[in-house]
């Protein structure tokens, strides 16, 4: 199964962000645009790809010691930015250099649990909003229409390990669905498998 670690912003700052990217789909281009599917809005802590079912139980184990080793911390969605041409994304302010460790955790817990991981690097926390349909799009007026966006504040007090059910066939355009399967929160306690 295709799996990543994450951690999802609460419904409450979902709907800011909602709110911030209706006004950026007004923008002149933003049908040369495909815009995120919002259920699935999440930060990637750790990007793990195909895992072997095999190696799922030693795997939920290092994630749960990962999560148990990090204390809640403080985020809020903030401002924008973009990769090259292809990616429009808002990204975190606060608690950045916990986000950054639960990153390296979740993805050493990853490593030592047998997971191929790709070359590892640095962690640039970003939640993405949409992807450009050409790499001809100039993302800029969109990345300066969200310069001010600023979310409200939460606590992070889980972590996620979510599978991607990439789509097979069907509409062309049709997007990824992602299903949390396990979560563990922060700073202690058990594991709730959903």
């Amino acid at each position: 199964m295709r799996l990543f670690t994450a951690v999802i912003p609460p419904p409450a700052q979902l709907a800011e962000l909602a709110h911030e990217v209706d006004r950026l789909a007004e923008l002149p281009g933003a049908d040369r645009l495909r815009w995120a599917s919002r259920p699935g809005w999440h930060f990637t802590l750790a990007f793990m790809g195909q895992v072997d079912e095999e190696l799922l139980p030693d795997l939920r184990a290092r994630l749960g010691r990962a999560a148990h080793r990090t204390a809640p911390f403080p985020l809020r969605l903030h401002g924008g930015g973009h990769f090259g041409r292809a990616v429009l994304w808002t990204g975190a302010a606060g608690g950045l250099d916990e986000l950054r460790l639960l990153a390296e955790r979740a993805d050493a817990a990853a490593r030592r649990a047998g997971v191929p991981m790709d070359e590892h690097r640095a962690y640039h926390p970003h939640l993405t909003v949409a992807r450009s349909r050409a790499n001809d799009t100039d993302l800029r007026p969109f990345v300066a229409g969200m310069q001010d966006f600023e979310g409200a504040r939460w606590e992070v007090t889980e972590l996620c390990l979510v599978r991607s059910h990439l789509p097979g066939g069907g509409p062309a355009g049709k997007r990824p669905r992602y299903e949390t399967i396990a979560t563990w929160p922060l700073g202690g306690a058990a594991e709730r498998g959903r």
